[in-house]
Order: C-alpha cells, then sequence, then structure tokens
C-alpha cells in the first residue's frame, strides 16, 4: 500500500510527533524493565498504567466521545490497550530491555508493513522494504551482544511476548487510520476501557505486590506509565499515523534503541561498543529513508521538482 502524498506542513507535524514518540519510549523500555525487575509484578505496572491514565481519560471519554462510537474505541482498547501493554509487561520479567528495543520497536514497523501488503496484494513500494531491511539489521547490530550471548532460561517467552505486543500496536495504527479517529479520543478511550475491563480483574484475582514497594517506585511508574506512555506517546503515534501514514511512522519507532543507547552513554556513561556505533548509524538511515514521504524520497534521489 503507497501511502497518499502529504501535504509538506503535515508531513512536517507528523515526523516530529513520531519523533516524540521515540523520545517517550526510549526511556519506557528502560523504566518498565525496571519495575518488572524490582517489586512489582507485571500486573502491578499495568494496573499503575490503567489505573492512572483512566482516572484522567474517563470524565473526558464520557462528555466529548458520541456513544456510537464506543465499539471501535473498546477495538481499539483491546489491541493498543490491553493487548500491548500486558503483552509488554510479561515479556519484560523474561527477557532485557535490549531485546525489547529489538522485537518491539522492529516489530512493529514489520508487522505493519505485513499486513499492508496482504491488504493490497504485496503491493509494496520498493524504498519501504528497503528501508525495513536496513532498520531490521540495525537493531540486530544495536542487540548483537545481548540477543547472542548465553540466552537465560526463559527468554524466548519473552521475545515471543515482545513480538505479540508488536502485532497488536501495529494492528492499532492501522485501526486507527482506517476508521481515522482523532487522536486525542482515541487515547481516551484506549484509557478508559483498558481500566474499566483490567482493574476489577486486577483487583479480585491477580497477584499484587504494590504494598511492598516504595512510593518512590510508585510515583516513578504510576507517572511514566500512566501519562507518558499510555497517554503521550499513543496519542502523539495516533496523529504521527494519520499526519505521514501507518508505515512510516512506525518506522520512525526503529530509533528508539539508538537513541536509548546515545542517552545511556550521554547521561549514564554506558560505554558503546563499535558494533552499537555501525548499528545506530544503520537504523537512523533506514528509518529516515522509510518514513520520509515520497516526494521528498524523490528529490534526494534527484528525481521531481526541486
Amino acid at each position: 500500500m503507497n501511502t497518499p502524498h502529504t501535504a509538506h506542513p503535515d508531513a512536517t507535524k507528523g515526523l516530529l510527533a513520531a519523533l516524540a514518540v521515540v523520545l517517550f519510549w526510549s526511556g519506557f523500555n528502560i523504566v518498565s524493565r525496571f519495575g518488572a525487575t524490582a517489586t512489582f509484578t507485571p500486573f502491578d505496572i499495568a494496573a499503575l498504567r490503567y489505573g492512572v491514565s483512566g482516572a484522567i481519560a474517563l470524565p473526558l471519554f464520557l462528555r466529548f466521545v458520541p456513544r456510537q462510537d464506543w465499539p471501535r474505541h473498546m477495538v481499539l482498547a483491546l489491541v493498543g490497550g490491553l493487548g500491548y501493554g500486558l503483552l509488554v509487561y510479561c515479556g519484560f520479567a523474561f527477557a532485557p530491555s535490549a531485546h525489547a528495543g529489538v522485537f518491539v520497536n522492529g516489530g512493529i514497523p514489520f508487522w505493519t508493513i505485513v499486513i499492508m501488503a496482504v491488504m493490497t496484494g504485496f503491493q509494496i513500494a520498493r524504498p519501504t522494504v528497503i528501508a525495513l531491511l536496513l532498520s531490521t539489521c540495525g537493531l540486530l547490530l544495536i542487540g548483537f551482544e545481548s540477543l547472542f550471548a548465553t540466552a537465560r532460561e526463559g527468554e524466548w517467552i519473552g521475545d515471543l511476548l515482545f513480538l505479540s505486543a508488536a502485532l497488536c500496536w501495529a494492528i492499532f495504527g492501522l485501526l486507527m487510520r482506517r476508521w481515522q479517529i482523532k487522536p486525542q479520543l482515541g487515547i481516551l478511550g484506549i484509557a478508559t476501557f483498558s481500566a474499566l475491563a483490567y482493574l476489577p480483574v486486577y483487583l479480585l484475582w491477580l497477584p499484587a505486590r504494590l504494598a511492598d514497594a516504595s512510593w518512590g517506585a510508585i510515583a516513578l511508574q504510576a507517572g511514566y506509565q500512566g501519562i507518558v506512555a499510555a497517554l503521550l506517546a499513543a496519542g502523539f503515534y495516533s496523529y504521527a499515523v494519520q499526519k505521514v501514514g501507518a508505515s512510516e511512522a512506525s518506522m520512525m519507532l526503529a530509533l528508539v534503541p539508538a537513541f536509548t543507547a546515545i542517552g545511556g552513554f550521554l547521561i549514564l556513561g554506558e560505554v558503546i561498543g563499535l558494533t552499537t556505533i555501525v548499528g545506530i548509524v544503520v537504523v537512523s538511515i533506514g528509518a529516515l529513508l522509510g518514513a520520509l514521504p515520497p516526494a521528498a524520497l524523490a528529490r534526494m534521489r534527484g528525481f521531481g521538482p526541486r
């Protein structure tokens, strides 16, 4: 499926929104992995995500979203809220954040393009395929040491959960664009129905260790998961999908592991090896090629109006 040409101002806004998602998700993997390996169960982190975002969204959802649109919002909550969140949090209990960078952030553009290919009879533009291959190679280089180190027991379970989470998010992005749901209303529906469906089950039946966590740890997870990840990242991604297209927006997410590695070097003093540096360059080229609108790619190749 070739994305329709997008007006330059809209394309710029969409790419900036996608870049904001990259920044939000660069911290998401670290915060989630920290929570899943500390006091919290994955179900605790999900409860904080849906509890905080749901409390904020519920009154706004009831006021601004017509009742006839609720079924679509329920579907979006199932894939982009509960499906994505629970799968990725459970994955962090088995596999490290580097694996999430590869299988979630690399899996989203992969699944997006695969679904689009199936829907259009495999009519995918050549630059999109090249961009996907480059980004995949770059992600594998960035995660090389972790992916090919001696696997700990159960890591493959985490990887499968990450890939499944990526599939859920890809479906969410495609549905948002197909149904043309306003991003601000979409995130309200996801937060509302995810909270209503999940919190009763969590309170009644799921294992919880929130009482053992410090207030600082709870505040970190509640703020980042409930506001940054559930509301801001989802809203900005939905906006980017509608402005530049699902495949273009999803390709930008391949930059998340690269930004995470650079942030670790600048902020935490973590060492970046040569393989990681090469991977950052390759994935950046792939993400740029996949995210730029067709007209910009034509100008870069020397064709089309200048």
